[in-house]
């Protein structure tokens, strides 16, 4: 009964570690945030003139913000959460994976991943090196532009996105 108890004991401790290897625990970005980060966003954006449609995502791909400006296309709605989902899925600028499928045939194959759209406009909200969401943006009359305001609303909340 001794040895029985041991080993029980024993296989207890021994099963802990794992279920502690199985749990993840990481940042996210909140519902207010996300919703600082799209209205910042349009308000970059409307400031230059352009009728755009923002998304912010969260770390796992659910939209947290959608929204349309009064004048912004029906298209760039989708546009603009696509380009969200690419940035977050790569961890990087849109703007820098399209180059990357335009320069890299190895690269090229990221056109057919199904919900990727390789247009400038899509940046991923970071916490030091932890990608915690992602803004995308569609309308301006350029990727470069939509990405220029997703970028400047991301250095408009820098103090609250430090870890």
């Amino acid at each position: 009964m001794k040895y029985l108890l041991t080993g029980a004991a024993l296989a207890g401790c021994l099963a802990f570690p794992a279920l502690a290897d199985g749990v993840i625990s990481g940042k996210s970005l909140s519902l207010g945030l996300a919703d600082k980060l799209a209205q910042q966003t349009i308000m970059a954006c409307s400031a230059k003139g352009y009728q755009v449609s923002v998304t912010v995502l969260d770390r796992a791909g659910i939209p947290l913000v959608i929204k349309k400006m009064d004048n912004a296309g029906p298209h760039t709605v989708k546009a603009s959460r696509m380009k969200a989902y690419t940035a977050l899925s790569t961890k990087n600028p849109t703007e820098n994976v399209m180059k990357a499928a335009q320069d890299n045939p190895a690269a090229a194959n990221l056109r057919s991943i199904p919900g990727f759209l390789l247009l400038g406009g899509g940046v991923p909200v970071k916490v030091g090196t932890d990608t915690i969401g992602a803004i995308g943006v569609g309308g301006a009359p350029g990727g470069h532009l939509d990405q220029q305001c997703a970028t400047d609303a991301l250095a408009a909340s820098a103090a609250a996105l430090k870890a």
